[in-house]
Formats: C-alpha cells, sequence, structure tokens
C-alpha cells in the first residue's frame, strides 16, 4: 500500500502543479488582454473627442471661406468614414478590421491636414477667438491620440509578448481566438518623409 501511494503521491502533485501552471498563465493571458482593451477605450476616446471637435471646427472655417467646398466636403466625408467602421469586442485581434479602422482615421488627418491649409489663406480666421480655441482643442486632441496610440501599443506589446512565450502560447492557442495577437498603430504611408516648405 505504501508503494503505491508514493507514485500515486507523485503523479498527484504534477497534476497539481500543471493545473496551477495553466490557471497562472490564463489569468495572465487575461490580464494583460483586459489592459489592452482599456487602453483601447482611451484610443477611441480621443478619437471621439476629435470627431467631435470637427463639426464645429468646419462650421467656424466655412463661416470665413465659402467657397472652399471641396475641402468642407472631404472632412466631413473622412469624418463619415471613421464612423462606419465597426471593430466589434476585441479590436486589435482582427488585423483587417484593424487596418480599416487606421485607414480610416489617417484620411480623417489627411483631411484636416488640408483643412488647416485653407485656414492659411485667411489670417482674419485665425484671428478670431472662436477658432483659436477650436485650434487648439484640436490641437490637445491629436497631441492625445498620439498617447493613447502609443499606450496601446504598450499594452498591445505585453499581451504579445506574453501570448508568444513558451509554453503559454499553448494555452494561448488552445483557447483559439479568446487570445489572438493584437495589433499595432503604425505610421501613416509617407511619414518617413520630412515635408517640403516653400516660400
Amino acid at each position: 500500500m505504501k508503494k503505491l501511494l508514493g507514485p500515486v503521491g507523485i503523479l498527484i502533485a504534477l497534476v497539481v502543479i500543471v493545473a496551477l501552471w495553466v490557471m497562472s498563465a490564463y489569468n495572465g493571458l487575461v490580464a494583460l488582454d483586459q489592459k489592452a482593451l482599456s487602453q483601447w477605450a482611451q484610443v477611441e476616446n480621443a478619437y471621439q473627442r476629435r470627431a467631435d471637435l470637427i463639426p464645429n471646427l468646419v462650421e467656424t472655417v466655412k463661416g470665413a471661406a465659402a467657397f472652399e467646398k471641396d475641402t468642407f466636403t472631404q472632412v466631413t466625408e473622412a469624418r463619415a468614414k471613421v464612423g462606419q467602421v465597426n471593430l466589434g469586442g476585441n479590436p486589435a485581434s482582427d488585423p483587417e478590421a484593424f487596418a480599416k479602422f487606421q485607414q480610416a482615421q489617417d484620411g480623417l488627418s489627411s483631411a484636416l491636414s488640408r483643412l488647416m491649409v485653407v485656414v492659411e489663406k485667411y489670417p482674419d480666421l485665425k484671428a478670431t477667438q472662436n477658432f483659436r480655441d477650436l485650434q487648439v482643442q484640436l490641437e490637445g486632441t491629436e497631441n492625445r491620440i498620439t498617447v493613447e496610440r502609443q499606450r496601446f501599443n504598450e499594452a498591445a506589446q505585453g499581451f504579445n509578448t506574453k501570448r508568444m512565450s513558451f509554453p503559454t502560447v499553448i494555452i494561448a492557442n488552445f483557447m483559439g481566438k479568446r487570445f489572438q495577437e493584437k495589433a499595432y498603430f503604425k505610421s501613416q504611408p509617407g511619414a518617413e518623409t520630412a515635408p517640403k516648405v516653400q516660400f
């Protein structure tokens, strides 16, 4: 009887150790996944703030630059495209949807840049308090977006590192889509080239 208890005790101890390790690895993935999702919510919050400011900015500029309709149309259409992109519950786990989201946001950033070029043509507009306030808020929002995207990338990196580490990768793969690798925000195409300034 004592000879039988020894191997059974060792087997039970091994099963308990493996079970504890699996629980620890799973809970670690859940914590990092939730951190990435929480940070994603902050990214969306910053983008929503920008989307909320844009109509006010466009209307302010329209008053001073009524004949720049193409630019206003482009900004409005880009904002509408951003609103149509839906990533669902686990945003960065679907690389295709994430790429569409980033492309829509990059399109809106580009349209806003064109709007600011229009503004440069109208010095009286830049002097109005309402426009200056909106511009300051928009610049602050763009900075927030940059910070939140960086924080999301850091959270995604932490998750991806844990997810891809051995032996945690075994549990992540066993869980299927529950723990998909997170996508990263990347710079806009052409961002590595400095803009040319001409006077």
